[in-house]
């Protein structure tokens, strides 16, 4: 019976708190400017906030996956000299 109590107790103790997920969803509506920009009251939907994140970090994979294209031509058709292209190489391909 006290195994079960622990494994209740860790259970319990890892969730997230309602006033934690109220934060999080402050803090996400104040960093993404497709919330920011168009909503003129603070009160915007959880649901809202969320849709609004996930289309925006779509939108930046998007752009790096445009600006990478576009770096791959310039690096495949620009002089630049065997060292300076490595280092931009080497650069891109850093995680």
């Amino acid at each position: 019976m006290s195994s079960r109590r622990a494994s209740s107790q860790r259970t319990t103790s890892s969730r997230i708190s309602d006033e934690q997920i109220a934060m999080l969803i402050a803090r996400m509506q104040q960093a993404i400017p497709e919330i920011t920009g168009t909503h003129t009251s603070n009160k915007v939907s959880a649901t809202k906030v969320l849709e609004e994140t996930c289309n925006y970090i779509k939108s930046l994979h998007r752009d790096i996956s445009h600006l990478s294209e576009r770096l791959s031509q310039v690096l495949a058709t620009s002089e630049l000299s065997s060292d300076e292209a490595a280092v931009i190489r080497s650069l891109l391909t850093r995680n």
